[in-house]
């Protein structure tokens, strides 16, 4: 199994392309080479540049391309699609809003038209994907109750994605991911029911609908997967000390996400267990250009056991860099 992550993006198809060109997600014309099984992109399509329309156009050209040959696009709202959807429009540069005509014409797209509906149709807040189709399918739902007993010995050989982070004191893990998923279903839909409102700046931040419950203001909240920077910004001994809990409840091996660029490379933390994947793609940072590639294997042997090997990469223009390279025995699991 071999998948591709890439982080923000921010407005800049130009660069996009080249990342997934450089990443052998796509050809030099952005088409699905084939070559990959899964991309993942972590949310943060939106603002800081020009081409929203055209990115948006892209990914789901991408996920029909992927489909036919057998791949799959995952894909996540970050903070940026959220704050656009509430009517934050902060980092919405004027040169943005002509490309789609009108003030109006953006609200529209962004909610019942084909942006909107391909964020309710075709985006997560979160995902759980196994590293090998016999594990289990892309966004299978890992809870702990049903572990109770010693996990098996690849139980939790899969990855998260979220574009900010999965705080450890955070109330909805679990089942992960539905849990999360379901609250942003829902906090979406009561976004797309309230009538327009007038974009902020220059009208008055309008927040959350006055019908969102406690559970999805705090998805929205700093604590919550599309803000929380802890895993980031955190000391090394604390975030080291906290991962495996997260990781635990979880199901998962190693957690994904964007968020908190780092200019100059991808970030492995605690032995690669955290990755944080946003480079600053975009012109409007000018950060490297960057993604995370991974290749998974699962081959029998002859005595019945299993061996494991996984590759964790940083691809950048300047070549490839080794980030986890693990090998390891596995019992006849199945």
């Amino acid at each position: 199994m071999r998948l591709v992550a890439v982080g923000d993006l921010h407005g800049d198809i130009g660069n996009a392309r080249r990342v997934l060109n450089m990443a052998g997600v796509v050809d030099a014309a952005g088409r699905w080479t084939g070559t990959v099984d899964y991309f993942v992109q972590t949310g943060d399509i939106i603002d800081r540049g020009d081409d929203t329309i055209r990115l948006f156009a892209w990914m789901e050209e991408l996920r029909v391309q992927a489909e036919k040959a057998g791949g799959r696009v995952l894909s996540h709202l970050g903070n940026h699609e959220w704050m656009n959807a509430i009517g934050d429009w902060r980092y919405v540069r004027a040169t943005e809003i002509e490309t789609f005509g009108s003030v109006a014409a953006r609200q529209k797209m962004l909610s019942t038209g084909r942006i909107g509906r391909a964020w309710a149709t075709n985006y997560t807040t979160a995902s759980r994907l196994p590293l090998h189709p016999a594990l289990g399918r892309p966004n299978d739902d890992y809870a702990p109750a049903a572990h109770a007993r010693p996990p098996a010995p690849l139980a939790h050989a899969a990855y998260s994605f979220v574009h900010g982070g999965l705080a450890p004191g955070y109330a909805h893990l679990s089942p992960f991911p539905s849990a999360i998923n379901k609250l942003g279903a829902s906090l979406l839909a009561k976004l797309y029911a309230r009538a327009p409102v007038a974009p902020h700046p220059p009208a008055p931040y309008p927040g959350l609908p006055a019908d969102a419950t406690g559970d999805e203001q705090g998805l929205y909240g700093t604590n919550g997967p599309l803000w929380y920077r802890g895993w980031a910004l955190g000391a090394e001994a604390e975030v080291c000390g906290a991962v495996d809990g997260v990781l635990a409840r979880t199901g998962t091996r190693r957690m994904v996400m964007g968020h908190t660029p780092d200019f100059e490379k991808i970030v492995a933390r605690c032995g690669g267990k955290i990755l944080i994947i946003d480079t600053g793609i975009s012109h409007a940072y000018g950060g490297v250009l960057a993604a995370l590639a991974v290749e998974y294997t699962l081959d029998r042997q002859g005595d019945g056991s299993w061996t494991e090997r996984e590759v964790v990469r940083a691809v950048y223009e300047s070549g490839p860099v080794v980030l986890v390279d693990e090998t390891q025995s596995v019992p006849d699991w199945k």
